[in-house]
């Protein structure tokens, strides 16, 4: 049984298990700038056919989503819904900074035909702060405005946009919200805050982001939800499972042969350079023709693209196409 708003919009049970892993692929771009929908069937419908996937997160950070115009998103989320053949669920970014605005996104979402959206803070807050109770209301007028479900998540500890321990149980306590993403990158809070969500809301799926810290978080939740999914999703599935089966040392293997493709993807000047080290991982997989991506994002340094291809061939990934 659903009801419905104000708005007309039906909200129902959130019937989502994304426990595995949920990765969040690329937006793939032609030469010449334009999305390359083929590209999108090839990624989506590989990494849909894996065991263990669980669901696609479009038009975040790695997907460059807030690089595209709404018509674009719209048309990305219908290519991946398409290509995965409706066996997982497709979740979208969403990301504008004004409540009612993200709220519209959410709604355009859907109908584009996500099942889920991860909903980003407003990006003020990373220079400015939040006020008391502002994320609680986001999230609660999202939901309400666009009955699409909902992650929870948790941005860097060095930034301001950052939610207290409240803060998260909060959310994570309102109609919608049947996830998080936790990106906090402070292990002290990782290790004290992860067992109080834990016991405080239990039905809660926790899912690791930190792409360069998943040997460290892999041992206390349902699953990753990360951009290197994108490059390397059987061996994500892998430490996963070893850190769930409190298998250090299985885990610690698996962590080690990717190290290369961590260190040449994720120990970069910045973390945005990941997403275009991403796209030169997937050329180097043999899914993608090339890495280019659009602006804020410029090319990596010359010789990167040599030094990812040998972190993936040192790693032992092979070509998938």
């Amino acid at each position: 049984m659903t009801a419905a708003n104000g708005n007309g919009v039906s909200h129902g049970p959130v019937n989502i298990d994304i426990r595995g892993l949920t990765p969040a692929p690329v937006t793939p771009f032609t030469e010449d700038g334009a999305v390359d929908y083929p590209a999108i069937q090839r990624l989506g419908s590989w990494l849909g056919s894996i065991p263990g996937v669980k669901g696609l997160v479009v038009l975040g950070h790695a997907g460059e989503g807030t690089f595209l115009t709404p018509d674009e998103q719209c048309d990305v989320i219908r290519a991946f819904v398409k290509s995965v053949d409706n066996r997982i669920p497709i979740i979208a970014g969403i990301t504008q900074e004004g409540t009612e605005n993200a709220a519209l996104e959410a709604k355009r979402a859907r109908e584009a035909g996500a099942s889920a959206g991860l909903l980003y803070p407003s990006h003020g807050w990373l220079r400015f702060g939040y006020q008391p109770g502002a994320p609680q209301d986001r999230y609660k007028v999202v939901y309400e405005t666009s009955g699409l479900p909902l992650i929870l998540f948790q941005y860097p500890d060095n930034t301001k946009a950052t939610y207290s321990l409240q803060t998260m149980l909060d959310i994570a306590a309102q109609p919608g919200v049947f996830a998080m993403k936790n990106g906090v990158r402070n292990m002290r809070r990782w290790d004290t805050e992860i067992p109080v969500i834990r016991r405080e809301r239990p039905e809660l799926q926790i899912l690791s982001c930190h792409d360069e810290y998943l040997l460290h978080t892999a041992f206390d939740v349902d699953g990753f939800l990360v951009g290197y999914g994108n490059i390397a999703p059987e061996e994500l599935l892998e430490l996963l499972a070893a850190g769930q089966a409190k298998d250090y040392a299985k885990a610690r293997a698996v962590h080690d042969r990717l190290l290369p493709v961590t260190k040449a993807v994720y120990h970069r000047g910045s973390h945005m350079e990941g997403t275009v080290a991403l796209k030169h991982a997937l050329v180097a997989r043999g899914i993608l023709d090339h890495a280019t991506v659009r602006s804020p994002l410029v090319p990596l340094e010359p010789g990167a693209d040599v030094e990812i291809m040998a972190a993936v061939k040192q790693s032992r990934l092979s070509k998938v196409i």
